[in-house]
């Protein structure tokens, strides 16, 4: 745990350390105490009250020095604390940006968020709650241990051993907790993700009468959760007995090595009467540390859930970042790619120029999205190379890559903020006669007249306030301030009204006019509009390219595939180009 915390900390992990060392100077402190018990009580038996007094002022400068490195403990482990919640979100937030795109899922971001919501507090105030009295207790109970010694060695031996069983027991039931705190905490994130995804999706759900009751995957989260919550408090109630009954049980076998010891005459029955005083107190901080063991393996396992976001290794940067020498070019050049041991492409191959359009088609699976998030570096290839600008993406420095493109995809997600400024994200430079201009080409003008505070209008969290067509027209317009040498469009124009259409279909001419556009197509009318397509087999190989009348010559694969979209369509072909 106190790694987490100091991976945590990062540079300022010295904090940590000045804690630690407080606490444990607290810890012996406490330990000596109990110590000066055994000379105090047999001084008082002998009537050398003068050695007694000697003693209880030893033990009262120990006290006082103990309040003393008491209150600075304290002061320093709420500061950790502050400074710990601080961090998280400062580290995790930094670390995040650098990882790749393609680690950003719907699992990944549901952990993110239960991090961000209860972790991050848990994590802070564990610091006080849990290692104070962690370090304390083990600190204090190795000094009577080490000081039983010196009053008599087999106590000492039997107390040492006692804590040796004592720690293996507690690691056996905190790792019982442990188990179960995992498999409720999925649970808990499996809940949360239904749950905001029963929220947001309500008019679907309510369209096909799935109210709360009705909707198993809600449902099935949460009956998962309950049973793991019943089982984490069974296997939390059988560890906290187990420790209680093997605390009691050394402290009996020292109190039985105190008796033998004791009939055998080798020790003074009051030194014996103290010593077994002693051993009373020494059992007292290794109760608590049993107590505590099932807390720190979940503080534990909250840290490890944290540290694993920051150990994910963040996409590779190249130490001599080269520069694009062609801007708007883009080339695969036989890239191999797989999701963990599925491949889903396999030597894949083309080259789109600046100024042209390429259209992606294929079957459902073939890997167009795919190509379209290696090109932008969601991913790294297997084998081969994605070059834009005329230089391999792992050689640029990200910002300088991703300056060259712009993403207009399907899930369009707009900021809770006014509908200026989401289209200003694109280029937050911009003036505005160019946030205007890039507006109207995508057709939002008559979306900002309907709007009751016209531009100054909040569209809602994702967008909620625009149909989908008016918020990927949003994108569009962002892509055209952006006003990038690339642009990687997934055209999504099959559920859209014709007029939504249209403003899609003429900003992705406009778009083609000074930029490569590489667009998943899914209109026909695209299609026959692309300087170059390229034909995705199920596979995830090149089974063909060129222009539309090209294509429709060789037959193959294409033909087909324009065929049974014009019969499904029912579309009246125009000539070809």
């Amino acid at each position: 745990m106190i790694r987490g915390f100091l991976q945590i900390l990062g540079p300022e992990r010295g904090k940590m350390f000045a804690f630690l060392a407080v606490v444990s100077v607290y810890g012996v402190l406490n330990g000596l105490v109990m110590l000066l018990l055994v000379p105090v009580t047999v001084s008082l038996f002998d009537g050398d009250y003068a050695a007694t007094g000697r003693w209880l002022a030893l033990m009262t400068a120990a006290v006082l020095v103990g309040a003393v490195a008491n209150y600075a403990q304290a002061k320093l482990a709420i500061r950790m604390a502050l400074t710990t919640m601080r961090l998280l979100h400062h580290r995790m937030g930094d670390h995040m940006v650098t990882l790749p795109l393609g680690w950003f899922t719907r699992e990944t971001v549901g952990k993110v968020s239960q991090i961000a919501v209860k972790g991050t507090v848990f994590v802070g105030t564990s610091g006080g709650n849990l290692v104070t009295p962690l370090v304390v207790n083990t600190v204090s109970a190795l000094t009577v241990a080490v000081g039983l010694f010196f009053f008599d060695w087999r106590i000492g031996l039997v107390a040492i051993i006692g804590g040796a069983l004592l720690v293996v027991c507690g690691r056996f039931t905190s790792g019982l907790v442990a188990a179960a705190e995992v498999r409720t905490h999925d649970a808990a994130t499996e809940v949360n993700n239904r749950v905001i995804e029963f929220a947001r999706y309500q008019p679907v759900l309510r369209a096909f009468g799935r109210t709360g009751a009705d909707y198993e995957p809600l449902g099935e989260a949460l009956e998962t959760q309950h049973r793991a919550g019943g089982s984490a408090l069974w296997q939390s109630v059988a560890g906290l007995m187990l420790n209680g009954v093997a605390v009691q049980a050394v402290f009996s076998v020292l109190i039985a090595a105190g008796a033998w010891i004791a009939v055998s005459g080798e020790v003074n029955p009051v030194t014996l009467v103290a010593i077994l005083g002693l051993a009373a107190r020494f059992a007292s901080p290794l109760s608590q540390l049993a107590e505590l063991g099932s807390a720190m393996r979940l503080a534990t396992a909250e840290l490890q859930r944290i540290t694993s976001i920051l150990q994910t290794p963040a996409l590779p940067e190249p130490a001599a970042p080269a520069h694009a020498g062609q801007p708007g070019r883009v080339e695969l050049d036989g890239v191999a790619f797989g999701y963990g041991d599925r491949n889903v492409l396999s030597d894949i191959s083309f080259v789109a120029e600046p100024g042209t359009m390429t259209a992606l088609v294929g079957p459902s699976g073939s890997g167009k999205s795919t190509i379209t998030k290696l090109i932008a570096r969601f991913y790294d290839v297997d084998a081969g190379v994605v070059r834009v600008g005329g230089v391999d993406v792992r050689d640029q420095h990200t910002a300088d890559l991703m300056a060259q493109l712009s993403l207009v995809f399907q899930d369009v997600y707009l900021f809770d903020d006014t509908l200026w400024e989401n289209i200003r994200i694109g280029r937050a430079s911009a003036t505005d006669d160019e946030i205007v201009e890039a507006a109207r080409t995508a057709g939002l003008l008559s979306v900002v007249e309907r709007l009751p505070d016209g531009w100054h209008t909040r569209v809602g969290e994702g967008g909620s306030a625009l149909s989908g067509g008016e918020r990927q027209r949003v994108s569009i317009a962002r892509a055209l301030l952006k006003n990038a040498p690339i642009v990687l469009f997934d055209e999504a124009t099959s559920a859209l009204d014709p007029e939504n259409e249209h403003h899609v279909a003429e900003s992705i001419r406009t778009l083609a006019q000074g930029s490569a556009v590489i667009v998943i197509a899914h209109k026909l009318s695209t299609v026959t509009a692309a300087d170059n397509i390229v034909v995705l087999s199920a596979a995830g190989t090149v089974e063909d390219q060129g222009r539309h009348s090209e294509l429709m010559e060789r037959g193959g694969q294409y033909a087909q595939f324009w065929t049974q979209r014009v019969a499904a369509g029912g579309w009246v072909m125009a000539a070809a180009d």
